[in-house]
């Protein structure tokens, strides 16, 4: 599947000469003179492309800090015209966005859990037609790669050309290194099936904790991402919200001084030339792993019709334990990742159960 969507390039809304596009700010705009201290350093780095705040803070629970609202919006327009610097929030619904409308502010997101809701995200399309701000969407907060695309297909219909995209990593109930696990199979997949739809990662949320952030900003410019959104406070540990997740302004300055960017592509013919001959090797193994998993379904299948002539189930969990015990036995020996091993014959596992019950169903079906 290929989504054809003719957005607008990065450069074109964020005014940007480098990459990545940088977005940061604190996650919540608390105070006039805490906003503008931060917005100040920021702008001093020199590598600040838009400065964000959280205007609307959509807490789990009440009774806490849930933002500033339009009195934050002012004091973000305020910083807007002293520093010449643009501006950007999350928005959740069509009177966040007639808000942010009316102070000016340039880039607009939503957030993971708007971006589950197809009609909050039509009723926000709706509301955003027929202007040209800058629109970045939030993976939603569990992996589906659909609801995601879903959510550009509406701003694009409603005339949005300036959009993007924006990993966060997912919700799980397990306990994790991280906040949010970034599961980086999904945004790779948006970028295969997406390639103008530009991602900009957002480490914080991933992480959620300060020294995580330089580890996952450069998974994300080592994966190709076009920008970065992090957190940034002129007092994190004094922060009203996600306090742990943020990072001073001198902090942002060091990650941004560490941080490897990669080139897409090379223009030396010896590296492309030499990559080029690599690459044909991949293809010939590919090759053979295809023809030795059609071979293995082909005795799965002289499997099926065996256990069917028997009346012997299609599984038998002992079996299937001794497969997995074994092959990671085998795969750890070869010095391959034992997760990985375990994923790739779960799958092959799951096709050959598919393969022998449709076998089982072809004889009830004639019977």
């Amino acid at each position: 599947m290929k989504v054809e969507l003719n957005v607008n390039p990065i450069e074109s809304w964020a005014k940007t000469k480098h990459k990545p596009l940088l977005i940061a700010g604190p996650c919540s705009a608390e105070t006039p003179e805490q906003l503008f201290a931060t917005a100040k350093l920021l702008k001093e780095l020199g590598k600040v492309d838009v400065l964000r705040a959280g205007i609307w803070k959509p807490r789990t629970r009440p009774n806490s800090f849930e933002g500033s609202g339009e009195e934050g919006l002012k004091w973000l327009s305020d910083v807007k015209k002293e520093l010449n610097i643009p501006i950007g929030t999350e928005v959740a619904n069509p009177q966040h966005i007639e808000l942010a409308l009316k102070y000016d502010v340039d880039v607009l997101w939503v957030g993971a859990r708007t971006t589950v809701s197809p009609f909050a995200v039509q009723e926000m399309a709706d509301a955003l037609q027929g202007t040209d701000k800058a629109v970045l969407v939030k993976n939603p907060t569990h992996p589906e790669l659909g609801l995601w695309v879903g959510a550009f297909e509406r701003f694009y219909r409603a005339g949005i050309r300036n959009l993007a995209a924006i990993h966060r990593g997912f919700s799980t109930i397990d306990k994790a290194k991280y906040r949010n696990v970034p599961t980086w199979v999904i945004p790779i997949e948006l970028k295969r099936i997406a390639p103008q739809i530009p991602i900009i990662c957002d480490p914080s949320h991933i992480g959620g904790k300060r020294d995580l952030i330089f580890e996952i900003s450069q998974k994300a410019m080592d994966l190709g991402f076009d920008g970065l959104m992090i957190e940034t406070h002129i007092d994190p540990d004094k922060a009203w919200s996600d306090a742990d997740q943020q990072v001073t302004p001198a902090r942002l300055g060091e990650i941004l001084t560490e941080l490897k960017v990669r080139d897409e592509n090379s223009a030396s013919r010896d590296f492309n030339d030499h990559l080029a001959e690599l690459r044909e090797k991949i293809d010939n193994i590919d090759r053979e792993l295809l023809e030795i998993l059609a071979t293995r379904m082909a005795v799965v299948e002289k499997i099926g019709e065996y256990k069917r002539d028997n009346n012997v189930t299609t599984l038998q969990v002992s079996r299937w334990d001794e497969i997995m015990k074994n092959r990671s036995e085998m795969g750890k020996k070869l010095g391959l990742n034992d997760e990985f091993i375990q994923e790739v014959f779960k799958l092959v596992h799951e096709e050959s159960i598919r393969k022998q019950t449709e076998i089982m169903k072809a004889v009830e079906s004639k019977a």
